[in-house]
């Protein structure tokens, strides 16, 4: 579970995202609604989403940096491809950690919290 996502699996967890919303997975709103609890859960401790939050972080600073403005002014078009494609990942990374989230949240609540007795 501590494996960090992979671009191709970004943009497959992009599209199964968007499919899964359609066939009654969680909708958009509740995915956008479960980041801060997320971030919190893994601020805590309680949730391994660290180094995927880390990552998602940097391409969200990426894409909004003034830096990123060079390569469009020197590059015209394939400058903007760079941001598209990080977006995209992006997308599909916030997509793909909420629902694993979502999933962890669920089976979390089954848990009795306590310590095994051997």
């Amino acid at each position: 579970m501590g494996k960090t996502l992979k671009r191709t699996a970004a943009f497959t967890a992009l599209a199964r995202a968007l499919a899964a919303g359609a066939r009654g997975g969680p909708s958009l709103g509740e995915r956008l609604l479960a980041l801060p609890r997320m971030m919190r859960a893994t601020a805590r401790g309680e949730y391994d989403g660290g180094l995927r939050l880390a990552m998602m972080a940097a391409a969200t600073a990426y894409v909004v940096s003034p830096i990123d403005v060079v390569p469009e002014l020197f590059l015209a078009v394939l400058g903007l491809v760079d941001d598209a494609v990080m977006v995209t990942w992006l997308a599909g990374s916030v997509l793909s950690e909420t629902e694993r989230f979502l999933a962890w949240e669920a089976a979390r609540g089954s848990v009795i919290p306590g310590h095994v007795t051997p």
